[in-house]
Formats: structure tokens, C-alpha cells, sequence
């Protein structure tokens, strides 16, 4: 197995731990300041072509998978104004609205643990600022999320 990383060094925005599992694994060979610059087959992925970064020389790789792990900027710049965000563009949810109140035709009330600053309008995993960004907690959010629609719903 073969981690192509853009970055000079492994690990830049990446958990501690993680680095530390994929240097202690002797199977895993890891390329940094490398980029994809294509990807090629017949009938599926058979080769990933990788420029570096510093020489700017090309390589043609065997591939037969490819999972894209491309940062961990939220990508919340579509979003309209009435949903707030902190100043990295994470979305704020629930105490993290700092007291906010939602006026709903049964009066104010705070809004619900997943619900962002529009009313019925929730964000969990990764784009909720304050996650923890790992895949199980997102589910577990989502999972929490869906009662609260279901709340939303019947009001």
C-alpha cells in the first residue's frame, strides 16, 4: 500500500496517532510532495501517475484502489448568510450558537443539539464545528439529529 501525501511531511493536519500507525507499519510505503496527475485502465483502475512536487518528474504507479482524503477545510461557502459559521467556516450548532433563540410558532425556544442557527436546519460530523471528526461520531450525530427532526416535524 502506497500514501501519496501533497504536503512535504506526513502528518501536517493529520492526528498523531494516525502517523504513528502508518510509520509502524512496515507495509505501507508512504510519498510525500507528491501530487496525482492522472489515473489509467482498461476496465477499472489499473495505474496512478504521481508528479513530485520538487523535481517535478513524473512516475506511473500499479494501482488497483484509490481513496481521496483531500483536507479538512468544511466547504461551507455556499451556504447562505442564516447559517452561522466560525471563522474557519465551521458550522455552529446547538451551545455553540452562544444562547440564540428560535422563534417557532409555539414561542422561542433553544435550538435542538444538532440545529444550526436557521430553524429545522441541523449539520453533523465533520462541518460541525466542535466535532470530532471521526467517522463513528458522525453516525452517532446523525442518529441523535433524526430525533430531533422528527421533533422539528411534529411542531
Amino acid at each position: 500500500m502506497t500514501i501519496l501525501c501533497r504536503a512535504g511531511e506526513l502528518g501536517a493536519k493529520m492526528s498523531a496517532y494516525l502517523v504513528d500507525q502508518i510509520a509502524a507499519r512496515p507495509n505501507i510505503t508512504v510519498r510525500t510532495g507528491v501530487s496525482i496527475r492522472s489515473v489509467g485502465g482498461a476496465n477499472g483502475l489499473e495505474t496512478v501517475t504521481v508528479q513530485d512536487a520538487g523535481t517535478g518528474s513524473a512516475e506511473e504507479l500499479a494501482a488497483s484502489a484509490l481513496f481521496v482524503f483531500i483536507g479538512a477545510s468544511p466547504r461551507t461557502d455556499w451556504l447562505p448568510p442564516q447559517i452561522a459559521r466560525d471563522a474557519r467556516g465551521f458550522i455552529l450548532t446547538g451551545p455553540a450558537l452562544g444562547g440564540q433563540r428560535h422563534r417557532t410558532a409555539d414561542g422561542d425556544r433553544d435550538p435542538f443539539l444538532y440545529e444550526t442557527s436557521a430553524p429545522g436546519v441541523f449539520a453533523v460530523g465533520d462541518v460541525r464545528a466542535g466535532s470530532m471528526k471521526r467517522v463513528a461520531s458522525a453516525v452517532g450525530e446523525g442518529s441523535v439529529a433524526v430525533q430531533f427532526v422528527h421533533q422539528v416535524l411534529r411542531s
